[in-house]
């Protein structure tokens, strides 16, 4: 620290020497410009002696030569300063840390005393505690080992206990199975007894006293019907033997009867006493299922006899059409295919209610008979030509087409107009379409069209003096028309 006092105090003097000869040469610096100004406001003579002028501007030059190396030696000492400044109060700094650093070791010194103080209480206290818990640990020792004698004694007890427990459940689940099975017992008893009551009451109509008055165990077994019957035949016949008599009631020999006598009846089955109304009811049944049976057939001959009437009328109404149609195809093709060969073939002329039609079409300069060899537009007027066929053949009143003729060039759509042109002499034409020789020939024409807003616009024009020739229609051509022609 006393180091940095002594760097502090030179750092000082020369500032303070710094700023005294800034003084100076400042001071000096204003004579001289002084000087110079008064120099300048004097007269000038004709001839002007440049010496004296020379030597004040050099020594002004020189001046502030010296004002300059004044100031650079006062910043010097000034950047000097705050160096010393800086390292002052670094070692202020370092000073107060070592003085907070020996009063926490102080502290901690203080805080180590009071903790060995602390630690030697504790261990005293803790021989004491160790004393203690040694005796209690010894009583403890001791308790337990009485306290796992009495639960040996008692593990003893309960396990016999619950032997004794699962033995009397076994004898209680035994007597309980037993009371179980002689209640189901009982009660399979007395639903047998009730069915018993019950078949001897509905099917005997008898009464259980009765029944056991007459048929009971002590009552002698009467001889069997059998038995009976061998001795009239027996006595019949002349043998002389005497009638069986009554047997005493023996339950194995009386349920083996009892079981014959059951699948007796069971052959024989029952008697039904409303057989002879059923039989009257289904014999009515069958006169009526029988009448109306009569009648389908009657009318399946008379629906036969009308389909046969209307299958004829159909193969009539189709062999005329098919054949008016073939005609007018061959017409209709040569027509549009000038030069070329198309007709109409039955797949089975035998059989014309069954019958397919095959389209044959041979284009001039071309041998091919099969519609898939054909190119687009071909195939496009080929289906036309069948379709005109058609109208030619069964006229309408009118007809309405849906772009036929999109792929057609101009010299096939010139040759498809003229085949419409001559439709419209006795028909109405309604053709939508995007082709313009085609719009030309109409007589009317309706179109949609979007505004500069955005909202479509439906748009008809009339054109006149159509039959005349084509004419030009004016504005704007519509995004896409319907062509009426008349």
């Amino acid at each position: 620290m006393r180091s940095a006092a002594a760097e502090l105090g030179r750092h000082s003097q020369r500032l303070a020497e710094a700023e005294a000869a800034r003084d100076r040469h400042r001071a000096q610096a204003v004579e001289l410009e002084e000087r110079l100004q008064a120099a300048e406001s004097e007269d000038t003579p004709d001839e002007v002696d440049t010496t004296a002028r020379d030597a004040l501007a050099l020594a002004a030059g020189v001046a502030r030569q010296s004002e300059v190396e004044a100031r650079l030696s006062l910043r010097t000492v000034e950047e000097r300063e705050r160096a010393g400044a800086g390292v002052a109060d670094g070692l202020r700094r370092a000073a107060r840390q070592e003085r907070e650093a020996r009063a926490r070791a102080l502290a901690a010194a203080q805080r180590r005393v009071r903790a060995a103080a602390v630690a030697d209480r504790v261990a005293h206290l803790g021989a004491q505690t160790a004393e203690h818990l040694a005796r209690s640990l010894e009583s403890a020792t001791t308790a337990r080992e009485d306290a796992a004698a009495r639960r040996r004694d008692a593990d003893s007890a309960v396990s016999a206990a619950r032997a004794r427990v699962a033995e009397l459940q076994g004898e209680w689940d035994s007597l309980t199975d037993a009371v179980h099975r002689d209640e189901v017992l009982r009660a399979q008893q007395q639903v047998r007894h009730e069915q018993l009551v019950s078949t001897i009451t509905g099917d005997f109509s008898i009464s259980v006293e009765d029944l056991l008055a007459e048929f009971g165990p002590d009552v002698p077994v009467p001889p069997t019907a059998l038995g009976v019957v061998e001795y009239e035949a027996a006595r019949d016949s002349g043998e002389q033997l005497s009638a069986q008599q009554p047997s005493p009631y023996d339950r194995p020999t009386q349920e083996r009867r009892a079981t014959r006598a059951g699948k007796d009846l069971a052959l024989l089955g029952r008697v039904n006493p409303l057989a002879l109304e059923e039989f009257a009811a289904l014999e009515e049944r069958h006169a009526f299922l029988s009448t109306q049976l009569e009648d389908l057939k009657a009318t399946r001959r008379d629906l036969l006899t009308v389909v046969g009437e209307v299958d004829a009328k159909i193969l009539e109404v189709f062999t005329a059409a098919y054949h008016d149609v073939a005609r007018e195809f061959v017409t209709v093709f040569r027509t549009l295919f000038p030069g070329g060969d198309g007709e109409l073939l039955l797949t089975e002329p035998d059989d014309m209610l069954a019958t397919g039609i095959e389209v044959h079409a041979r284009p001039p300069g071309k041998k091919v008979k099969r519609l898939s060899l054909l190119s687009g537009g071909e195939r496009s007027l080929t289906a036309v030509a069948l379709l005109v066929a058609i109208f030619r053949a069964r006229p309408s009143p009118f007809y309405v087409m849906d772009e036929v003729e999109a792929a057609l060039d101009e010299v096939n759509l010139t040759r498809l107009v003229g085949l419409l042109a001559e439709l419209r002499e006795s028909s109405q034409l309604i053709i939508i379409t995007h082709q313009k020789f085609t719009m030309e020939s109409a007589d009317t024409l309706y179109g949609v069209s979007m505004r500069g807003d955005g909202i479509t616009q439906v748009i008809s024009q009339r054109i006149r003096g159509a039959a005349e020739g084509a004419v030009e229609v004016s504005g704007a051509r519509p995004q896409s028309g319907a062509v009426e022609v008349s």
